[in-house]
């Protein structure tokens, strides 16, 4: 399974590439978004600010909205999930616009979110997973305007946030798998046979 890793010039590159390799991935990073246009599976890093990530996506944006909503698997991260929303609280910048809604300021005492919690889903991404915490770091949410694009959500500081989104064959994270141990790379491992089983 060939996946394409977005280097938008911000975003933890490193350890969501070994991992995903760490599956049987061979995973392409680009620089040039233009080529994730001919991606058969993109992916969008977490780690970084809204406006800064969009920058580089912002000429290929409706593209490759038009190619996920046709069907094309993808996976966000993070970041990589905020900017598939249309906007955020964090910045100017238009997003993608896959989803509906708007990332939004976590309205919690202690920001950004850090540490382990768990993710509260019966997505099939989550099959022989046991142990459904991952870590997070986020001071945003994704205030979906769809409820059927949420299919997990999380607690913290007694505050629920949606942390797990699915649109077509477009997944979003708003914990980091890459960094969720076992956990994290059996996530990771699912998604790659999803993957597959949708090209």
């Amino acid at each position: 399974m060939r996946l394409t890793l977005a280097d938008y010039g911000v975003g933890n590159l490193h350890s969501i590439k070994k991992a995903l390799e760490k599956n049987g991935a061979a995973v392409t990073v680009v620089s040039d978004m233009e080529e994730l246009l001919d991606a058969k599976c993109m992916v969008f890093p977490g780690v970084g600010a809204f406006d800064k990530t969009m920058e580089r996506l912002l000429p290929y944006r409706e593209r490759i909205c038009e190619r996920l909503g046709a069907g094309i698997p993808a996976l966000g991260i993070c970041i990589g999930t905020q900017i598939l929303f249309g906007s955020s609280d964090e910045g100017e910048s238009p997003g993608i616009g896959l989803f509906d809604g708007r990332a939004v300021k976590l309205p919690c005492r202690c920001t950004p979110h850090m540490g382990w919690n768990e993710v509260s889903t019966e997505d099939a991404l989550m099959d022989g997973i046991t142990d459904r915490h991952f870590y997070f770091a986020n001071s945003y949410y994704c205030a979906a305007e769809e409820p059927s694009d949420v299919i997990g959500t999380t607690e913290y500081e007694g505050f629920r946030f949606n942390s797990f989104f699915r649109k077509n064959n477009t997944y979003g994270m708003q914990f980091h798998p890459e960094k969720s141990g076992e956990s994290g790379l059996g996530l990771l491992g699912n998604f790659i046979e999803f993957a597959e089983d949708m090209i």
